[in-house]
């Protein structure tokens, strides 16, 4: 037998939203590497699936490499599913795809349910400028400071995923960049409950202030801000980290111009721009 991975999405709310395919795949292969064997495990019950099933989530797909690797050696079909949506986007996986790869492992993907996708068919923002998935923002400091630096300067659409304990905080923080940009929040999708709300990121942040419960996604639409060259964007990113660092624009500007080889005063100019 010839080992394969099959990457396979599974649903993110519907359990009807399964395909005949995925269901297939999964009643055949040797191994199922899921993100939380026991979340999987009620998806597997509820279709009566008794294919074997083995935990790779964050914490141990590393550890977890060599024996995969072993298993595709003996010439093992191996399936990969995350709790929900299609794996390795914002989920574990993305190791075990790269290392099947590397070994000339056929990978096959069972397409199906994806969060990103689901939210970006909904929101109705048109992607002539493209569209740019940055996940989940880092929680605080200057990593923060540098997605929200990068996402304002982008003119396309952009997609994030967030969790209802932190959603509210990550729109106001959007919102104090961006507060006129359009955006489409999308909750629970697919669920019961499923909620798809368009408008800037103020009232957005107004909207969920008091009600944040779900699995969001925050979509927002083109930026309809002035395209900043490759050059200006580089000064701008260095920029935010002496920002976040509690530097002067000055200062700031200084230290830029001295490191990149750069006109002060160019810098100086981006720098409070960039404050206002």
């Amino acid at each position: 037998m010839t080992a394969v991975l099959f990457v396979v999405a599974t649903p993110i709310g519907n359990l009807e939203d399964l395909s005949p395919r995925a269901l297939r795949t999964l009643q055949n292969v040797d191994l199922i590497l899921a993100e939380d064997t026991r979340h999987t495990g009620h998806l597997l019950q509820r279709f009566g699936i008794n294919t074997p099933t083995q935990s790779l989530h964050a914490h141990n797909e590393k550890l977890r490499q060599e024996a995969i690797a072993a298993l595709f050696e003996q010439g093992k079909r191996l399936a990969l599913v995350s709790d929900a949506g299609t794996p390795a986007i914002s989920d574990p996986g993305a190791l075990v795809v790269e290392m099947a790869h590397a070994m000339q492992i056929p990978v096959r993907a069972i397409a199906g349910p994806s969060a990103l996708a689901a939210a970006l068919s909904v929101a109705g923002f048109s992607l002539h400028q493209g569209a740019f998935f940055a996940g989940f923002l880092p929680r605080k400091g200057v990593l923060r400071e540098q997605a929200l630096v990068q996402i304002d300067r982008m003119p396309g659409v952009v997609v994030l995923y967030e969790s209802p304990e932190r959603v509210v905080d990550t729109l106001r923080d959007l919102a104090e960049r961006m507060p006129d940009r359009p955006a489409c929040v999308s909750r629970e999708i697919t669920k019961l409950h499923e909620e798809n709300l368009r408008g800037t990121l103020v009232e957005l942040v107004v909207r969920y202030a008091d009600d944040a419960r779900g699995e969001f996604v925050i979509v927002l639409g083109n930026n309809a801000r002035e395209e900043v060259s490759l050059e200006d964007a580089a000064i701008l990113d260095a920029l935010a980290r002496c920002f976040a660092a509690g530097m002067s624009s000055r200062d700031a500007a200084s230290a830029v111009a001295a490191v990149l080889d750069l006109p002060k005063k160019r810098c100086y100019a981006l720098a409070q721009h960039d404050k206002l």
